[in-house]
């Protein structure tokens, strides 16, 4: 058998046959994780995206000169002439190793050339972009061949493709043919992701309910997470060092596995991306490992004067605000999933210094002065942004809890909560445009009301979201909607799926669940939906006309297959319907305390659960009937403590509740402001099963 030799003309990575594995394995020489096993085995496992083996074949064909069409994949496939081509569909987003086999029939020599994309738009002879210097399309790697023979081409460890759906496989011949120039007898590719892992099923939490789309969302999220779960040796390398094609062999930080942002791009740690990525990664994949090594690299980076870079290696991108407090935000999330006290006595002197930087740049006026400007794609930075002050102050409560969890540090706990008692003044004072009750963009005259800092001011409680304030910013973002998602007015013509996380978050924490999940069906509802998508992740941003040029003219250089389509910035709904929906959510680390807050909306069930180092949280709901009845169930370890937040059947009217067959009376407490507003009832209990039943207030 001749082995090809390999030229590189773009980028992807494929293995020899020598090193495909025939079952479940950890990626190379990974570690393998004590994670085996679904946590919850059960239906809802049909909707999970994850391959059930690490090597993949492709699941159909799509004639490359129309791109219409499916064929099912059955193994053998024929090149004729110079430019003649397949595209293998692999049915959903996979990253990794391509291995192809083919054979040559006659004595002719040309090359056979595979390209890359995750959209359908973009298949053909040339990827779709992923190294970031914007000198054109990534274009193809090339299996040489000369004369007769067997060949097999492996792509070179350093071309990995984390990201795609589409493999092209065309033709480049001078030779004019006599019969069947190229056989391809197998393409096959090693999953390059989630690198710890032996089973790619094994997902530590799990969601369903009575609509079958936002089930598929949900697993959308969870699978995308994966995805960007990668081995620390792929990183892409800077744009300015690569000339043409791309490179990921860069080093993304410590361990076996560590979470980036996208799959394809920019495949390095983004702390500002991280924000929605963790939270949703705990109640669904449940690798926290991936979550440890991402912050950890930032720690060790940090600059001399306290301040974290906005990337970490070996991108290194320094100069932004926000994203040195997303990486603190991000080690309270941590923390609070897995209580790592190893990794946080490591780390508290660093973290005292990262915030004594940042409180460093509050001002006369007492609010944060950003001078790091970088951000996420919003077009205006810096000075008094409204999105900085909230996101400080969320900065401020989550540091006050590790002073306590790291020191016990009472009093700089308590120092930190009055800062940020203070900078919320501050922010209200100058930020809120009073007479339209919704934030400016900043504190000066300016008319723009942005999606980000409205949707943090709620979802951080800087403004409490059942207030009147609180329902009218609700409201007002509403205004932003499209058929296909919230227009971002700081960043127009585009959807973000990463602020609109945020906002999903913001009317959930409003009582407004008809609202979030309306946001998310019209938005990642679209996307999942989309012929030319992946059908299984969740992207990174696209055009309010419904095309994939997200920020094509703030730093994306026009080029529409430039966007990711596997970004875990964008995974909010698979956090949010569990946390806000479903309503289970961990209040103390590891769940000490925990709540149980379910928000019906239009849903007639809803259960799920999640897994952390006590053991296993698990809750249900169901509706029954017209007059709104209905029964929970909920599953905690016994070392825990919660509080049952139940919505009454009728408003005005407390109800009879029922838990593990015993009357109980509750605190009676409302929520929401005029027509808006929503009766509850508080139960407090301790860990173990519990039975629930919500029924009308008669004897």
């Amino acid at each position: 058998m001749a082995r090809s030799t390999g030229l590189l003309i773009g980028g992807l990575l494929v293995l020899s046959t020598a090193s495909l594995v025939l079952g479940q394995s950890c990626w190379r020489n990974a570690s393998c994780s004590d994670i085996t096993e679904s946590a919850f085995p059960g239906p809802w496992e049909s909707n999970n995206y994850a391959p059930e083996l690490r090597t993949v074949r492709p699941k159909s064909i799509i004639p490359m000169t129309t791109g219409i069409g499916n064929i099912p994949y059955e193994g053998v496939q024929i090149l004729v002439h110079n430019a003649s081509g397949l595209v293998f569909d692999f049915g959903i987003e996979v990253g990794g190793i391509v291995t192809i086999k083919y054979e040559v029939a006659a004595n002719v020599s040309g090359a056979v050339g595979l390209a890359f994309s995750e959209a359908r738009n973009y298949i053909g002879m040339w990827s779709d972009t992923s190294n970031g210097g914007f000198k054109g399309p990534d274009g193809a790697l090339y299996s040489n061949f000369t004369g007769p023979g067997d060949y097999v081409y492996t792509m070179p460890d350093g071309k990995i493709r984390g990201g795609f759906r589409y493999l092209t496989v065309f033709l480049i011949t001078d030779t004019v043919p006599t019969g069947d120039t190229v056989v391809i007898t197998d393409v096959s590719l090693e999953i390059g992701f989630q690198p710890t892992w032996s089973n790619l099923r094994a997902y530590q939490g799990y969601f369903d309910c009575s609509d079958d789309m936002l089930n598929k969302i949900w697993y959308s999220g969870a699978y995308t997470l994966q995805t960007n779960a990668v081995p620390p040796s792929t990183g892409r390398r800077t744009p300015s060092s690569v000339a043409y094609g791309w490179d990921n062999d860069g080093y993304l930080g410590p361990g076996d596995t560590i979470i980036v942002d996208g799959a394809k791009r920019d495949r390095a740690v983004w702390p500002g991306d991280m924000g929605v990525a963790v939270p949703s990664t705990f109640v669904s994949v449940g690798d926290l490992d991936s979550v440890r090594n991402a912050l950890q690299v930032m720690y060790d980076y940090q600059n001399e004067d306290g301040s974290f870079p906005e990337a970490g290696p070996p991108l290194l991108q320094q100069g932004s605000d926000t994203y040195h407090m997303w990486t603190m935000i991000g080690t309270h999330n941590y923390m609070m999933y897995k209580n790592d006290t190893a990794f946080l006595q490591h780390n508290w002197a660093k973290y005292v210094k990262a915030m004594d930087y940042v409180l460093a740049k509050v001002g006369p006026s007492g609010l944060l002065n950003v001078t790091g400007t970088r951000d996420w794609a919003r077009w205006q930075t810096g000075f008094n942004m409204t999105e900085a002050q909230m996101i400080l102050y969320h900065t401020l409560h989550t540091g006050a809890d590790l002073a306590v969890w790291a020191a016990n540090n009472a009093s700089l706990a308590a120092n930190w909560k009055s800062r940020a008692t203070a900078l919320a003044n501050a922010t209200l004072q100058h930020c809120l445009d009073g007479p339209n009750q919704i934030f400016k963009d900043n504190a000066t005259s300016t008319t723009l009301h942005p999606q980000d800092a409205n949707s943090l001011a709620l979802m951080f409680n800087l403004v409490d979201p059942t207030s009147p304030l609180g329902q009218s910013i609700s409201q007002k973002l509403t205004k932003n909607w499209t058929p296909i998602g919230a227009e971002t007015p700081e960043l127009p013509g585009n959807i973000s799926p990463f602020i609109s996380s945020f906002e999903v978050r913001a009317h959930l924490a409003a009582g407004q669940t008809s609202r979030a999940l309306d946001l998310v069906r019209r938005s990642w509802g679209w996307y999942l939906a989309h012929p030319n998508g992946t059908g299984s992740t969740v992207v990174e941003g696209y055009r309010t006309d419904g095309t994939w040029g997200y920020r094509s003219e703030r730093g994306y250089g026009g080029d529409p297959s430039y966007v990711s389509h596997a970004h875990g910035w964008s995974s909010g709904p698979t956090g949010a319907l569990t946390e806000g929906v479903l309503g289970l959510s961990v209040t103390g680390r590891l769940g000490e305390t925990w709540e149980f807050a379910p928000q019906f909306g239009d849903l007639r069930y809803a259960r799920g659960g999640f897994v952390t180092g006590l053991g296993r949280f698990e809750g249900s709901w169901t509706r029954e009937g017209e007059d709104g009845v209905y029964g929970a169930m909920v599953s905690t370890p016994e070392a825990t403590k919660g509080v049952l937040v139940l919505p009454v059947l009728k408003k005005g009217v407390k109800p009879r509740v029922v838990v593990d067959g015993r009357r109980v009376c509750g605190r009676w407490f409302r929520r929401g402001v005029a027509e808006d507003v929503v009766d509850l009832v508080k139960v407090e209990v301790v860990g173990g099963n519990h039975s629930i039943a919500v029924s009308s207030g008669r004897p």
